[in-house]
């Protein structure tokens, strides 16, 4: 191992934005995750990086497995649009328009 490797970054602590609920997906700047645990805004707070997690999703948008999903952060909405959103994964299971949340596959890539 690299004398430089400082951890695997598939979960990382860092101040939460505002106040997270346990599970809520969050972006600190460019970094995407979902809350371990409940924090207040400021306190630190671990986010997991990969994985597959159920999130909320825009409704009227159906999805097809492996589409590339979006987080909109001023809705707090996993989303299919690109435009003014953040890339965070894929799309795990179809969802049909009318579903609220969907199966994201997070990878921990920063884009």
């Amino acid at each position: 191992m690299a004398k430089n490797y400082l951890q695997a970054g598939d979960s990382l602590t860092l101040p939460a934005p505002a106040a997270l609920a346990s599970g809520e997906a969050v972006l600190v700047g460019a970094i995407f995750g979902v809350a371990q645990v409940a924090a207040a805004s400021g306190a630190s707070v671990t986010l997991s990086r990969t994985g597959v997690f159920t999130l909320p999703k825009t409704t009227g948008q159906a999805w097809t497995v492996g589409a590339k999903v979006y987080w909109d952060a001023a809705n707090k909405l996993v989303t299919t649009t690109a435009s003014g959103n953040t890339l965070i994964g894929a799309a795990v299971d179809a969802k049909l328009a009318a579903d609220a949340t969907g199966s994201v596959l997070l990878d921990g890539s920063i884009r």
